[in-house]
């Protein structure tokens, strides 16, 4: 795009805040968009996962992003997103500016941790990874279908301890006072570092537009600040340029809210560092201190926990995904032996999902009552009429050794290409059953073989054409 393109009000505030670099910053415009993928390390913790990332450095000839380590560069006409790697999830497709908003939160495996505005699930999958798999993430998004592809991204991930919901911020707040230890709050903003990227984001622009992001944002934060522990850490990002969205917003928030302390302040701009731009601050909530105008207190938080807490056992669904787990045992045990299922199962129609242990730990099924939550944790299986169909997203989650039957792909393969557009495949005669499609010794789905052949059960909405 040419910078003659930019809005002038726009140029005007980054001369004010740049002064003799603006130049430079602005010949960025004129330049190709940065590209990025980030390595999922729930994937590359097993020899296979890890010889594939190799070959993929190689194949797409990778450079490090300084900022994110398993974070890389790539350069067209690489095209990391149409590989079978992609779909069997050993990386995500990520601006590398935004890889440093989940390096500075540096979530722990154990935490509580939610992501507030996640979708299309970058920053979620991110802190995912660096969980590895231990305690609980919940990730949400407002937008009904953007929190679809939050899901789908989730699913292909391989994530096991994530909670999908799909609710407004200050509904979530009502819910989980004080309950994260760690909380990324990835701003929707006025989208100045899109500008590359997405030119119609050019139109968009006003100096009224921000202004109503940063009244948004201020919302928005303040329902952060209620969820988040005594003691716990808070990142505001956005890929804005702006000091409304960015630091005057964040000077507003420890203004209101003093037991807030600034920890960092990091900003990524185009012309210094090879991305497309990024702001992020990291707050910690102090532990000792809490301020009257909080929007609960720590008394208030007990209560509300203890009120919906009750009814934890007992109760007619509980029986019911009881019921449905222990078929789903029994399943497992002759189909992935080397799965061990730990955690809270929830029912949801005919679809058995698992809350991962920790949920039950620290809240209650019936919080979830009343929220529109696209995946409940990890789906186990589908229930039909007696039956176990086991979710794709099982596969997803499963290492290669755990399943009783696998039939394994090359990436380079004709085979590999025709698993992923839905075609069945032919497989020796004695291979029976329910069996683990891998790519290179990862997971890419389900098949069910019978005389010779492999039927696919790759989902249908997820096939390449």
């Amino acid at each position: 795009m040419n910078k003659e393109m930019l809005p002038a009000a726009f140029t005007a505030r980054i001369q004010e805040m740049l002064g003799n670099e603006t130049d430079a910053f602005l010949d960025t415009y004129s330049t190709p968009r940065t590209q990025g993928l980030r390595l999922n390390l729930l994937k590359t913790e097993i020899d296979s996962g890890r010889n594939a990332a190799d070959q993929a450095v190689r194949l797409f000839g990778l450079q490090p992003v300084p900022w994110c380590p398993g974070g890389y560069y790539y350069e067209e006409p690489a095209r990391p997103g149409r590989h079978p790697y992609h779909e069997a999830g050993l990386y995500y497709i990520q601006e590398p500016s935004a890889m440093s908003a989940a390096e500075l939160l540096a979530p722990r495996p154990g935490e509580t941790v939610l992501d507030l505005a996640a979708a299309p699930g970058g920053k979620t999958t991110h802190i995912a990874s660096l969980m590895g798999r231990q305690g609980l993430l919940v990730s949400n998004e407002i937008h009904p279908e953007r929190a679809k592809i939050l899901a789908e991204n989730v699913e292909r991930s391989g994530i096991m301890n994530a909670l999908v919901t799909s609710a407004a911020p200050g509904e979530l707040a009502s819910r989980f006072p004080e309950a994260f230890d760690r909380i990324m709050l990835d701003a929707p903003c006025s989208g100045e570092g899109m500008f590359r990227k997405d030119p119609d984001a050019i139109n968009e622009w006003s100096p009224e537009h921000v202004e109503l992001c940063a009244s948004r944002q201020w919302d928005i934060v303040q329902d952060a600040y209620t969820m988040l522990k005594p003691g716990g850490r808070l990142v505001y990002s956005t890929c804005t340029f702006n000091t409304k969205e960015n630091e005057e917003l964040i000077s507003r928030l420890t203004a209101n809210y003093p037991d807030l302390e600034l920890l960092a302040v990091k900003r990524l701009w185009p012309h210094r560092e090879k991305g497309e731009g990024h702001f992020v601050a990291l707050l910690a909530k102090g532990a000792d201190l809490c301020p009257d105008n909080a929007s609960f207190s720590a008394q208030d938080s007990t209560r509300r926990r203890g009120r919906a807490g009750k009814g934890r056992t007992g109760g007619q669904a509980e029986a019911s995904a009881q019921a449905a787990f222990r078929q789903f045992l029994e399943w497992a045990a002759a189909e992935v032996p080397g799965f061990r299922p730990e955690g809270v199962p929830v029912l949801f129609g005919d679809s058995l999902y698992l809350l991962p242990a920790s949920f039950g730990d620290s809240f209650s099924p019936e919080l979830l009552k009343g929220l529109r939550i696209p995946r409940a944790g990890l789906h186990l299986a589908h229930l039909k009429k007696n039956r176990i169909e086991p979710a794709h997203a099982l596969a997803m989650a499963l290492r290669p050794e755990q399943a009783a039957r696998v039939f394994s792909l090359n990436s380079d393969s004709p085979e590999a290409r025709s698993w992923l557009r839905g075609e069945s495949l032919a497989v020796p005669d004695d291979l029976r059953g329910w069996t683990l499609v891998t790519v290179d010794g990862l997971p890419l789905g389900w098949g069910k073989a019978s005389a010779g052949q492999l039927k696919n059960h790759y989902p249908k909405g997820l096939r390449l054409p």
